[in-house]
């Protein structure tokens, strides 16, 4: 997977109502990360925007800027819309979104430090200090998860079995003890949580290092809601017994779709 260059002359629409509906109307171009945006890429790229004599030529090279602001800030997204055509015979980008990798801090410090977190959720600011990532959203389960593919499959469970997640938060793979128990005191935090659901499975995240988070932020505040846990892969026969022997009134389970139903029922009561 690479960078891409997609374009439409459909401006100030949706683009994706423009693939569904007009799919004429989208042009996508994959781009070479050594080779750039060439002048015949730049070119082809203008014509189908519609621009033509002079401003042709000014598009491409406004196209071929684009890609140098893009490298040279570490952008993972640079959506322009729209690009027009000035009475006096200029190509401007008159709105611009970019995206930046998150990865690329070290590099990008001026970037970073105009980031204004004023109306960022509290909880995402407390997951991003402990380098874990914390989506809010709309239902009553609260789910701790690793890895964004385990957080999809939780909570598509989740929805199969007829409840609704009021979160995610990701511990990543690097996770250590005090991290987990950060983690279960954020979605504790959550006024709209009923229920929380652990389903990691372990690979480079040990399970006995999970039981034993959880069980550290539960004997410092004791949980206000049902914990339905499922922990699978490295150590989990060791986490199954930290967390049996801790005293701690959690549900453990080693299917997944078991634990979703639990989980359910529990936020249902």
């Amino acid at each position: 997977m690479g960078a891409a260059l997609v374009a439409s002359p459909a401006g100030g629409m949706d683009i994706e109502t423009v693939a569904q509906e007009t799919p004429h109307l989208l042009k996508t171009v994959p781009i070479d990360i050594y080779e750039g945006i060439t002048d015949k890429v730049a070119n082809e790229v203008a014509e189908f925007l519609k621009f033509t004599g002079p401003l042709k030529k000014k598009c491409a090279e406004e196209i071929k800027k684009l890609w140098e602001l893009f490298t040279k800030v570490d952008a993972t997204q640079l959506e322009i819309n729209p690009l027009v055509e000035t009475d006096d015979g200029r190509v401007v980008a008159v709105d611009a979104k970019i995206n930046f990798d998150d990865n690329a801090k070290f590099r990008q410090a001026d970037i970073f430090a105009l980031h204004d977190d004023s109306e960022t959720d509290p909880r995402e600011r407390e997951a991003a200090s402990q380098n874990l990532v914390y989506i809010d959203m709309d239902g009553s389960i609260g789910c701790m998860v690793n890895g964004a593919g385990l957080a999809m499959a939780t909570m598509d469970l989740i929805n199969l079995n007829g409840g609704r997640p009021a979160n995610f938060l990701d511990l990543g793979g690097g996770v250590g003890q005090s991290q987990v128990s950060a983690a279960l005191k954020i979605l504790e935090s959550d006024p709209k949580v009923k229920t929380i659901f652990v389903n990691v499975f372990g690979g480079i995240v040990n399970c006995a290092t999970i039981a034993n988070g959880i069980v550290a932020a539960c004997r410092e505040r004791p949980p206000k809601h049902p914990l339905v846990i499922r922990l699978e892969g490295t150590n989990s026969q060791a986490a199954r017994k930290i967390l049996e022997s801790s005293g701690l009134r959690v549900t453990i389970l080693d299917d997944a779709d078991d634990a979703a139903k639990t989980a359910v029922k529990l936020a249902q009561q």
